[in-house]
């Protein structure tokens, strides 16, 4: 069983990950960089709606919009994660576990910058699922 207990307060001892005001910088033109992307890849799935007449080209266009639709709710939900780690940045809460409130790996963040949990939090979650 997951305990998604989260707790309030966090230890003012800890800093996020000890990160430089140039580490954020570069985390921030991360997120920026994947916002810009998955808007474009969410315009390009809307805008290329096959348009197609036979039986056989109708299923085919059919499956392509099922494939369509899957991309873009995979594109949405990372854009929503890149919102939400830039406006934690703003808030100032970035860089901290939704869970435990410990700060995340400098190494995560560097290759996951819209993270929530920390590597451990993570893997209790999915574990749970």
């Amino acid at each position: 069983m997951v305990n998604h207990q989260i707790i309030d307060a966090r230890d003012p001892h800890l800093t996020p990950v000890d990160l430089t005001p140039e580490d954020l910088a570069g985390l921030r033109e991360n997120l920026h960089e994947q916002r810009l992307f998955r808007q474009e890849q969410l315009r390009e799935i809307t805008a290329a709606a096959p348009a197609r007449t036979d039986a056989l080209r109708q299923r085919q266009a059919a499956s392509q919009v099922e494939v369509s639709v899957k991309l873009a709710a995979s594109a949405r939900m990372v854009l929503a994660d890149v919102e939400a780690a830039l406006a934690r940045m703003d808030d100032g809460s970035y860089g901290y576990c939704h869970l435990c409130r410990r700060p995340i790996e400098r190494e995560r963040l560097e290759i996951v910058p819209q993270a929530r949990y920390c590597a451990r939090c993570q893997q209790v979650r999915e574990a749970g699922r």
